[in-house]
């Protein structure tokens, strides 16, 4: 399932990028497994979105849990839990 993967504070500054394209693997079907997903490909990734740090997730636009569904084509977004200026 191809998903867009937006990165946001501290999250992008750590990923290097602002958004980006994944293919998600068949036994992905929610935010938290995509997180998890996105962990494992490491560098990066595993330090910006590590299990220990509080991350909050939204899909198409609005706030989620860990276990909300994913649909092809949808927008997932993960930044810290303080943002803003």
């Amino acid at each position: 399932m191809r998903v867009q993967v937006r990165y946001f504070a501290s999250v992008r500054e750590i990923v290097g990028l602002a958004q980006e394209t994944h293919d998600l693997p068949e036994t992905v079907h929610t935010v938290g497994q995509a997180r998890d997903w996105l962990r494992s490909q490491g560098g990066r990734y595993a330090l910006a979105l590590s299990a220990d740090k509080p991350l909050r997730m939204a899909c198409n636009q609005l706030m989620c849990s860990a276990d909300t569904a994913l649909q092809p084509g949808c927008e997932i977004a993960f930044f810290p839990p303080v943002t803003g200026g």
